[in-house]
């Protein structure tokens, strides 16, 4: 398995996460935040310590996304850098010349229809 494909899996693992983690999320204060305290602060943990936590695992998961694409991408042009290198240096090209012409083609003879082929 290659190096890019490693991140590649990572990066869906991740997004995947991040799609969760903002899902259970609600601008409003309606999400996960307030099924666990009621609405009220009686609780020891408090609603405020689980959209905390939902705020920073959000912009953790962004942050770790962008860091596997640009390395992803890295990777990637590590395995390819060398390949379009040889290609433009042209020292290795050669020119055939082929020593006798093809003949010309005769076009395929029509098929010309008659009316009476037709229903």
């Amino acid at each position: 398995m290659s190096t890019f494909s490693i991140f590649l899996i990572l990066i869906i693992v991740v997004c995947l996460l991040l799609v969760l983690v903002i899902m259970v999320q609600n601008p409003k204060g309606g999400g996960l935040s307030s099924s666990f305290g009621g609405g009220g602060n009686q609780v020891v943990g408090g609603v405020k310590k689980t959209g905390d936590f939902l705020d920073k695992s959000t912009w953790t998961l962004a942050g770790l996304l962008i860091v596997l694409i640009l390395a992803s991408n890295i990777a990637l042009k590590g395995n390819f850098g060398d390949a379009d290198s040889k290609l433009l240096q042209g020292d290795d090209i050669e020119t055939v010349v082929p020593e006798t012409l093809p003949e010309e083609v005769t076009p395929p003879a029509t098929n010309e229809a008659t009316p009476s082929d037709s229903l």
